[in-house]
């Protein structure tokens, strides 16, 4: 009998990518691993990316909490941060004092708020030191705190207006806040939108009650007594208005946790620095995934692609167990975790969700990363999507050619790139119906009409159809688009034993992204209660569950 001995992966960070690698691991293969995770915040994993829906009022705190990974060989130690790695020893040590061994570490740290330290943000020693009424907005913490805010103080100032600031501003203006956006771009979203969409967006955001001040950056922040009073804008190096304010919101961008990799000499750039495999090139046992890792191809900061680098890196782990199994040559073989469909009886859900992102493999001419570049934002009646070619910087690339339907009066303005017979990029500023079907194109690589014009004005995709009745959707309609879970997958875990959304949730991954799609899993979920406790399907006339339509 050949003793089976765990790999040791150490995981420094608890957020949305680390809690997903672990999660990835213990449905591969359980036993195999002996993992033990260091999170520096005090919580659960949660779903920072609606961190702005409970700014807004759209969504509760306990809501955005996401399955944390558990199991025999899962330790997870939350408050506790990593201080320091002997990469000699293969040791971790964590602020506790605690040392911990590893075979493999891997580096989540994730990123922290960039805050540019103008007056008002520093102390006399040039150190930043946020006064009261300034926030930025990164962590479950920093979220209860605008929300408390919110509640004494008619007028806020968000700074930065990118997708979180929009998002930001957004929210707090539908808290009735008289809310100001300050940006040094012409447009908001400048790096996802170009200036005609921008310029909708603009009209949108103005309509919803916020004040766009566009090319003009905050000079000062004005402080009373320990706490903010507003800010002084600067246009054109010029100071000028000031804008009355006890609640300012920093969205201005995000810089790399590296620090702990840089202590440890690794190679640190702006993030991490590793290879198509995720590895340190000073390293082959440490690892970087997430926003703190900067790839060859560089980072786009999206959640989609921290998740996708941890399905490719939980390949990679898994495949070296095989090698350890295969060279210690183990007479009896493990029991395997995985089904998969050749073995004479129906796959795990494992195998059924991965079985698309999880074949990109890392090659030395990168890796196909298509579907983790979706830009969604999350403002209500204001719909704006991105993916891709998107903008006017890439739009002379020989080859492609690029449709665009601009309706300012409607609000509306939507472009699509074709190349090859697909659809390679495309931009949708207040249209959801025409942005999820091509979403649906763009990730699935539909082929596109002849007539490319066809994409801004015609579904593109059945599934996007509305359905009279969860009976009539067709079984590979995408309802969670960020994990790629189909109405097959919700019916095949539901008759597996999943009875609630949150049991759903924990075995497909739906409603742990963006959070759309909730409505439409719920609606799922009530429907299937309904149609087998009735022994069969639900009747033709039976009311649509809410969220159904809009799938």
């Amino acid at each position: 009998m050949t003793l089976h001995v765990p790999l040791k992966i150490v995981v420094v960070g608890h957020g949305m990518v680390g809690s997903r690698l672990v999660d990835e691991l213990v449905r591969r293969s359980a036993e195999s691993f002996d993992i033990t995770i260091l999170g520096a915040e005090p919580y659960e994993p949660y779903n920072r990316v609606l961190l702005s829906d409970v700014v807004a009022g759209r969504t509760d705190v306990a809501a955005i909490t996401m399955p944390e990974p558990s199991g025999e060989h899962v330790t997870t130690l939350r408050g506790v941060s990593a201080v320091s790695v002997d990469r000699r020893a293969r040791t971790v040590t964590d602020s506790a004092g605690a040392v911990h061994g590893y075979d493999h570490l891997v580096l989540a740290t994730g990123s922290r708020a960039r805050v540019f330290p103008v007056p008002g943000l520093v102390d006399d020693d040039g150190e930043v030191r946020l006064p009261a009424g300034v926030h930025a907005l990164r962590t479950l913490d920093d979220a209860r705190e605008i929300v408390a805010a919110s509640v004494n103080t008619p007028r806020a100032v968000v700074v930065g207006g990118g997708v979180l600031g929009v998002e930001a501003a957004y929210g707090l203006a539908g808290r009735g806040l008289q809310v100001t956006l300050v940006d040094t771009a012409p447009a908001p979203m400048a790096r996802q939108l170009d200036s005609a969409a921008g310029s909708v967006l603009a009209a949108g955001l103005e309509a919803s009650g916020v004040t766009l001040h566009s090319r003009t950056s905050v000079s000062e922040v004005l402080v009373a007594g320990g706490r903010a009073v507003g800010v002084r804008l600067a246009t054109g190096g010029e100071d000028g208005e000031v804008v009355a304010a006890r609640l300012v919101v920093l969205t201005t961008g995000t810089v790399p946790e590296a620090g702990l990799a840089r202590d440890a000499g690794l190679s640190t750039d702006r993030g991490i620095v590793v290879g198509h495999d995720l590895a340190s090139p000073d390293d082959p046992r440490v690892f970087a995934i997430g926003d703190c890792a900067q790839p060859p191809t560089g980072s786009r900061g999206l959640v989609a692609e921290g998740w996708d680098q941890a399905r490719r890196l939980a390949d990679h782990l898994s495949s070296l167990v095989a090698v350890r199994a295969e060279q210690a040559k183990r007479v009896t073989a493990p029991r395997e975790h995985l089904r998969f469909p050749h073995e004479g009886e129906r796959p795990s859900m494992a195998v059924r969700l991965g079985t698309l992102i999880a074949s990109r493999a890392a090659t030395d001419a990168g890796v196909d990363t298509r579907g983790t570049d979706v830009v969604k934002v999350k403002a209500g009646s204001l719909s704006i999507v991105a993916m891709g070619v998107s903008g006017a910087r890439d739009r002379e690339v020989p080859g492609q050619r690029a449709v665009t339907l601009h309706d300012a009066a409607a609000g509306r303005y939507v472009e699509a790139v074709v190349a090859d017979g697909i659809l390679v990029g495309a931009t949708c500023v207040g249209d959801p119906r025409v942005a999820a079907d091509l979403t649906a194109a763009y990730t699935r690589r539909t082929p596109v009409p002849v007539d490319p014009a066809f994409l801004l004005l015609t579904p593109v995709m059945p599934s996007a159809e509305p359905a009279s009745s969860p009976e009539h959707m067709p079984d590979d309609t995408t309802v969670c688009r960020c994990n790629g879970v189909t109405k097959h997958d919700i019916t095949r875990c539901w008759d597996d034993g999943a009875r609630t959304p949150e049991d759903i949730a924990t075995a497909t991954r739906a409603t742990t992204g963006c959070g759309s799609c909730r409505e439409a899993v719920c609606g799922l979920a009530d429907w299937l209660a309904a149609s087998r406790a009735d022994g069969g399907e639900a009747a033709d006339a039976e009311p649509e569950p809410a969220g159904l339509a809009s799938v």
